[in-house]
């Protein structure tokens, strides 16, 4: 059975397991303090072009939703996300069970618009009864999105300028940022993002490291007692130099972006076999996860040799896939899949 249901499947990248095993019997200080962090946070900030921000490593990214939220929201604020947002489905209530209310508001192809953020802002504001009603302070985007969207340049500088004019917070959740950093209609670049945010995450479990993420904050509001809130949520690891180890490795040599296009290569292959048998798409998404729509007795093939995850039922014989490459897809893998499915459709 060859998968493609996620990105996360795979152990860690070579050259990441290799420098492992090289410091295993080094003796460094915990909780993020060593020397490898370090290093590794000065790399980040230069790929950010960034010299005033605070970059912190956690585990996960559900581990650190919740981190940052919590520790920007008072009791009685919320975030806005869409509907489709990781935050709102995908997270079993981690935000809402530290105490702070999901604002979840209807998205296309996954994406708020700086008109509904807007729109949500005025009518808190204006509503006689706000004091009764959960305050909007933050908002909450991941790019690429759940089905795989991006956000424009443009779209993401128009929601920063209204999360600005309301007072609000803009924070993006990156755990697949490589793959939209790297897909071809991408106008996005990680100083983009710095510019434009609050604080943002750097996806590794994801990206080819066996697990952790760099939150990177530049918000100066934000800074302060972060790592109080990150041990309280029990996201500070005590052999933190694990976390350092991989984010050192991925962000030397540009091995992030290197392994985070390949997968965006492999999704196109996959993409353009679809196309090319005349099959329609749920969402046209440039990156590394594709939703074909396909008929059950295609997709029932599927199942017998490949690993893919449902989306959503389109109609009684058809249904939305999720196809996921990553970091670690090998070609010959895909190359099975394209001649399997060129004898199927």
């Amino acid at each position: 059975m060859k998968f493609f249901c996620c990105d996360y499947h795979e152990g860690a990248h070579p050259e990441i397991m290799r420098r492992m095993i090289e410091t295993n019997m080094e003796q460094t200080v915990g909780y993020g303090e060593d020397e490898h962090c370090g290093r590794a946070r000065q790399l980040i900030l230069e790929a950010c072009q960034a010299s005033d921000a605070d970059v912190h490593f956690l585990v996960g990214g559900t581990q650190t939703n919740a981190t940052v939220i919590a520790a920007a929201l008072r009791p009685y604020q919320g975030v806005i996300t869409a509907d489709s947002g990781h935050i709102n489905v995908h997270e079993t209530g981690a935000v809402e069970a530290s105490g702070h209310k999901v604002l979840a508001q209807p998205s296309i192809e996954g994406k708020l618009t700086a008109a509904q953020i807007r729109a949500y802002a005025q009518w808190h504001k204006q509503n006689g009864a706000r004091e009764h009603i959960v305050m909007p302070k933050m908002v909450y985007i991941s790019n690429p999105t759940e089905y795989g969207t991006l956000y424009t340049k443009k779209e993401l500088e128009a929601i920063s300028r209204v999360c600005r004019e309301e007072d609000f917070y803009l924070y993006l959740d990156g755990a697949r940022l490589g793959y939209g950093l790297c897909a071809e209609s991408n106008d996005l670049t990680l100083p983009d993002i710095f510019r434009l945010c609050d604080v943002f995450y750097i996806g590794g479990t994801k990206c080819g490291a066996l697990f952790g993420e760099a939150v990177v904050i530049k918000n100066e509001s934000l800074k302060k007692d972060f790592r109080y809130m990150i041990k309280q949520m029990g996201g500070m690891l005590a052999k933190g130099r694990l976390l350092g180890i991989q984010f050192e490795t991925l962000f030397e040599d540009g091995l992030y972006m290197k392994i985070c296009r390949h997968a965006i290569v492999q999704a196109m292959r996959i993409k353009g076999a679809l196309v090319a048998k005349g099959v329609s798409f749920l969402i046209d998404s440039p990156t590394n996860q594709q939703f074909p729509i396909l008929e059950d007795p295609v997709i029932e093939k599927i199942g017998q040799k490949y690993g893919y995850e449902e989306d959503q039922r389109i109609d009684e014989s058809h249904c939305a896939i999720r196809l996921c490459t990553s970091w670690a897809t090998k070609t010959e893998d895909v190359d099975a899949l394209i001649e399997d499915l060129n004898q199927w459709l």
